[in-house]
């Protein structure tokens, strides 16, 4: 008899790829079917069925942006440790999944040899999720990913230990669009200049009018500057946004006095407990110093240290300041307050106040 094949499935040209092919078999065998779970350590979560099938996930760091070496020596691990069963977490930890228990330990001494630290479980400093920076993004600032490096070496302890109050999420973004969401604390590249014209490129190398349609506040429009069509910018109307700059290179953002960081504090996408929030911005202006970036890592120390010392247990850091209040905030971190630190935006006030939260 001749076999009848099966159908291929359809690609799927917009969401998230079918994740069960790559489930681990007891994953599937209980999908929503799980009754209990807790944490053995950190890094390690474990889960039981109502079935009473039971499996462990080992959760270790890992840079978001890795060389083919690394991704091999992390697929060996996965292979020799956990029947290749691994993902990805949207802050680049690396999950391998074990039915058990006894593989348990030999994995995590295997990763820490190789120099992947096991933890970002629980009340601990995750990984911090960032944007791509210059090795993908067009506009960026700064490298995320080096801010990423240079605080990570400082948290590495927060990492492997859940010590804090509540877990906190910290993000970097390589630009003022912020792709890196909303964090417990964030560190956000901010332009203070609009961008320098070299008039004499930008009829070769620009499509104006894509260059005029990308501003978001209608700043830019065609000029001509010396006998050669260019681009001009309403500097009144400009927000400093660097949105020109990718399609317009002639119209230059960074500079060592345009781009700066910033610090912000408190944004939250969960619904536990209270509703998502976004960040607010702390401290503005820090020099966009690497390789190693010590104004940010100061300030995010104190933020991080004057969190772990003073909140309650399960307390975000926004959840936090907003009990303090805060002018007590910014004297716990020695920072001064000023009017740049007000938020006097009146409409957005029905559109940002949003939550799932249902009140009686």
């Amino acid at each position: 008899m001749n076999e009848v094949k099966a159908t291929p499935r359809r690609p799927v040209e917009t969401g998230v790829p079918d994740p069960f092919p790559y489930m681990h078999p007891v994953m599937v065998k209980n999908y929503g079917n799980w009754d209990w779970h807790d944490r053995l350590r950190p890094g390690v979560l474990h889960h039981v069925s109502k079935s009473g099938d039971e499996i462990w996930t080992v959760r270790a760091g890992t840079q978001r942006q890795m060389d083919v070496f690394t991704i091999r020596k992390l697929c060996d691990i996965g292979d020799n440790f956990a029947d290749g069963f691994v993902r990805f977490t949207t802050r680049s930890n690396i999950e391998f999944m074990l039915d058990d228990v006894a593989r348990v330990q030999p994995l995590i001494d295997k990763l820490t040899e190789e120099g992947f630290p096991v933890g970002g479980t629980g009340n601990s400093v995750s990984m911090i999720s960032h944007t791509q920076g210059w090795l993908h993004c067009d506009i960026p600032g700064t490298d995320a990913s080096g801010v990423v490096k240079s605080l990570m070496d400082s948290l590495h302890k927060e990492f492997i230990t859940e010590e804090m109050p509540n877990r906190v999420r910290i993000t970097t973004s390589c630009c003022q669009i912020n792709c890196g969401g909303q964090g417990d604390i964030a560190i956000n590249v901010q332009y203070t200049k609009p961008p320098v014209i070299n008039h004499d490129l930008v009829a070769n190398v620009c499509e104006r009018p894509a260059v005029v349609a990308r501003c978001p506040v209608a700043a830019i429009r065609p000029a001509m500057v010396n006998g050669k069509a260019t681009l001009e910018v309403d500097e009144k109307k400009c927000i400093c946004c660097g949105a020109c700059y990718p399609p317009c290179p002639p119209m230059q953002i960074n500079s060592d006095e345009s781009t700066k960081l910033a610090i912000w504090v408190g944004g939250k996408h969960s619904n536990a407990r209270s509703k998502p929030t976004f960040h607010k911005l702390v401290v503005a202006n820090l020099p966009n110093n690497p390789p190693r970036w010590p104004e940010v890592e100061e300030v995010v120390m104190k933020i991080l240290y004057a969190y772990k010392d003073d909140a309650r247990h399960f307390e975000r850091v926004g959840e936090w300041i907003d009990r303090i209040g805060w002018p007590r905030f910014f004297e716990m971190i020695d920072n001064p307050f000023t009017r740049h630190h007000i938020d006097d935006f009146r409409g957005g006030r029905e559109s940002l106040n949003q939550s799932t939260h249902i009140h009686f």
